[in-house]
């Protein structure tokens, strides 16, 4: 799957949320393993914060962000297994107009390689809202790096062929 040389770089103004109960900037390995993915891809950080385990918060900074002309795509990170406290997938379903189920599924795939049946336990999710892209992505610095590295590095670049997400930006709102 190549990258068109000839074909132009379009930066996308990203935005990144951390969903924990129990970090915070200082200790967020996830987000700043992202950020530093951002950057290294020639994308724009927009905004980063860190936001609890509480759909209603998640919810209303995605709404916030969705409406942010200055944001065209937002990635978590946590908040995406099984447990009680887990919410970002249940939080997107409040926002989503559609779903991008393949993110999910090859990111299973993906996780599946390195860590076996336990991928199962992701829950990762994607979907589009008011023209946003909004990744949800495992809290685990491993997880963010297979994310990013095996699927957003390239479908967030607009040169990668034969199709990205970045060519299919001016037309997510079309009705």
């Amino acid at each position: 799957m190549p990258i068109d040389a000839n074909a132009i770089f379009l930066p996308v103004r990203i935005a990144l949320m951390t969903i924990s109960d129990t970090r915070g900037l200082h200790d967020d390995r996830s987000g700043d393993a992202l950020v530093e993915r951002i950057h290294d891809a020639g994308h724009e950080l927009a905004a980063r914060v860190i936001e609890t385990d509480d759909v209603e918060r998640i919810v209303e900074r995605l709404q916030e962000w969705i409406e942010d002309p200055q944001v065209d795509c937002i990635i978590t990170t946590g908040g995406t297994g099984v447990t009680g406290r887990d919410v970002t997938p249940e939080a997107l379903a409040q926002v989503a107009e559609k779903f991008i189920p393949g993110f999910g599924e090859l990111f299973r795939l993906i996780s599946f390689q390195k860590i076996g049946s336990s991928a199962i336990q992701s829950r990762a999710c994607a979907c589009v809202a008011n023209g946003t892209y909004i990744f949800a992505l495992p809290g685990s610095p491993g997880a963010v790096k297979d994310g990013w590295d095996g699927i957003l590095v390239t479908q967030l670049d607009s040169r990668f062929k034969p199709c990205n997400f970045v060519q299919l930006m001016p037309r997510l709102k079309e009705s």
